[in-house]
């Protein structure tokens, strides 16, 4: 179950307060069912707003063509898991080292 958001819980919060000031000020009940019908109403009705809020939409991480298709299992998820982390570059081969390319200066 997904978490609540800040703007859900405030709104059903404010909802549930103004909810049942108004209901308790309209009603003029002095008796405690009244007083619990209306908190109980309240809360209902504050769910309710809190439920149907619209939640924030996540963009969908955007499916590239890999050109190695025989990379190791374990290797292909965590490169998907960074792709949806925003984690695109890729890192540069390796250079020959500069020892194997020279050639001892006695040898010339």
């Amino acid at each position: 179950m997904p978490r609540p958001t800040a703007a859900q819980l405030v709104y059903g919060s404010a909802t549930v307060i103004c909810t049942t000031l108004a209901l308790l000020l309209l009603s003029g009940t002095e008796s405690g069912i009244g007083v619990g019908i209306a908190a109980v109403t309240a809360l209902a009705l504050g769910l309710l707003v809190a439920v149907r809020l619209p939640q924030p939409r996540q963009p969908a991480p955007a499916r590239t063509a890999h050109p190695h298709h025989t990379v190791h299992a374990s290797a292909a998820r965590t490169h998907h898991a960074l792709d949806g982390l925003g984690a695109r570059e890729r890192v540069p081969a390796a250079r020959p080292s500069q020892q194997a390319n020279r050639q001892h200066s006695l040898r010339r």
